[in-house]
């Protein structure tokens, strides 16, 4: 049995990594890597034969982890790719999502004759659909025969939902070996997630390292930052609040989080305006899985109705209601997308507001260095959008109560439920060098030995 990996290799996006049994090959995840120093081209290049590859297994729908499987299509993969059926209905979305991007994106030119030139683009929405056909999904905890040889067991874990951690066991050639890779781990007392399952024991360990080295603030819960900021920002101040939120997710949980806040009276009625048409389309899919969401969300849904509908809640539809929100001119509370502003119609709030003393932005997620959001985080006083340079009067907020990611203990309990003398090696991934170094330190200190994985070098197991 041979692990290489691939992708998210000291480094955080693109995860995909090669279990090679005998004569059968697995591919865990195929994820776009869109580092700083990497070209969207590049994710072109695969660097073995797509069509040797006989099954994907995908843990979760994020991009980082789904985002280059209608390459890898469009190269030539021809099998399965098994996933939980949520993964399947969200990664249909981002993935369509990806193409209208790439789409409408200025590439560089490839040329074809003296005056005539063709935009390359990574893959189409037929490349996508042709990915969806290949989508075969399994419920968390049920074993399911991939050949004669391996066994694959999703076991849930937060982070999004369907997101699984994949359990692998391999029989034949001397006693059976077992492999994990928990793709992205999330947090307790999520919103709208169940708490990641604890893993049965097993040899071998590939585990993301998102965290490690890092908590998050755990002085306030999710209601207690927003009643605060709602009451500062549209209460006390008659403003508005804007929420960059990822579509999928992020937005859905924090809909949930203002549902409880109006219904329990902790704050006056406050106008919300949800602008993402992804954001609607995914919040169908958290309604058709329900019965997968946390148990508040569950009893929530018995008790008192649909977690993602009350009253002046309005979910904006198309381009012109979008615009119609400028002149709404009461406080109010507007959630679009990107997170991390770059694109989306978040960039539209923010032209007009950006110059609003009385407007707060408040950012849940991370925000990624050399983005719109890492810039006014950091506390840039002029931003550039629409190819103005805008003085930022607004007020900016973050808060990481909203983090679909464990923390650093969060991830040192996960992986400590397994037992030290029992698991080989733990090989870890997904994350910066200093969190990477960060949580190897932690365990091996705890007596686990740990690998910081290479990208591109295989280790037999």
């Amino acid at each position: 049995m041979r692990l290489t990996v691939f992708g998210a290799a000291e480094q955080v996006t693109g995860s995909m990594h090669l279990l090679e049994l005998d004569h059968y090959k697995i591919l865990i995840d195929c994820g776009l890597d869109y580092e700083r120093d990497t070209r969207l081209e590049d994710n072109e290049y695969f660097p073995f034969d797509p069509a040797e590859i006989d099954v994907v297994i995908l843990t979760h729908a994020h991009i980082d982890h789904s985002g280059n499987l209608p390459t890898l299509v469009r190269m030539g993969f021809e099998g399965q790719i098994l996933c939980t059926p949520p993964t399947a209905d969200l990664a249909e979305l981002l993935l369509l999502d990806s193409a209208s991007i790439f789409a409408g994106k200025e590439r560089k030119p490839v040329k074809r004759h003296k005056n005539a030139y063709k935009p390359k683009l990574l893959y189409l929405q037929k490349h996508v659909m042709d990915t969806v056909e290949r989508f075969v999904t399994i419920g968390f905890n049920k074993p399911f025969r991939l050949n004669g040889q391996a066994e694959l067991t999703f076991y849930s874990v937060g982070h999004l939902l369907g997101a699984a951690a994949a359990v692998i066991k391999v029989s034949g050639h001397g006693p059976d070996r077992t492999i994990a890779f928990t793709g992205d781990i999330g947090r307790e007392n999520y919103p709208t997630l169940t708490d990641p399952s604890l893993l049965p024991p097993v040899d071998y360990l590939v585990c993301e390292s998102t965290y490690g080295g890092r908590k998050h603030n755990k002085t306030q819960n999710v209601e207690q930052v927003l009643v605060g900021t709602i009451n500062e920002s549209c209460v006390k101040n008659p403003g508005r609040l804007i929420i960059p939120a990822f579509s999928i997710g992020r937005t859905q949980a924090l809909i949930y989080s203002l549902n409880k806040i109006f219904d329990q009276g902790l704050l006056p009625p406050v106008k919300v305006f949800v602008d993402s048409p992804l954001a609607n389309y995914a919040t169908e899919v958290y309604r058709k899985y329900q019965s997968l969401l946390s148990q508040d969300s569950q009893k929530f849904y018995r008790e008192k109705g649909d977690e993602f509908e009350f009253e002046n809640l309005t979910y904006v539809h198309n381009l012109k209601e979008s615009k119609e929100i400028s002149n709404y001119f009461e406080p109010c509370i507007i959630i679009s997308s990107a997170g991390m502003l770059e694109g989306g119609r978040i960039q539209d709030h923010l032209y007009y507001n950006i110059q609003n003393y009385y407007c707060t932005i408040l950012f849940i997620g991370y925000c990624a260095k050399g983005t719109l959001g890492n810039r006014l985080l950091r506390g840039d006083p002029i931003v550039r959008l629409r190819n103005r340079d805008l003085s930022v009067y607004a007020t900016i907020k973050q808060t990481d109560t909203l983090s679909g990611h464990a923390d650093h203990d969060d991830l040192m309990q996960f992986v400590s439920s397994q037992q030290a003398g029992n698991l080989k090696r733990i090989f870890l991934v997904h994350g910066e060098m200093n969190s990477l170094k960060s949580f190897s330190d932690a365990l091996q200190a705890e007596g686990f030995n740990t690998t910081i994985a290479e990208k591109g070098v295989s280790y037999e197991l």
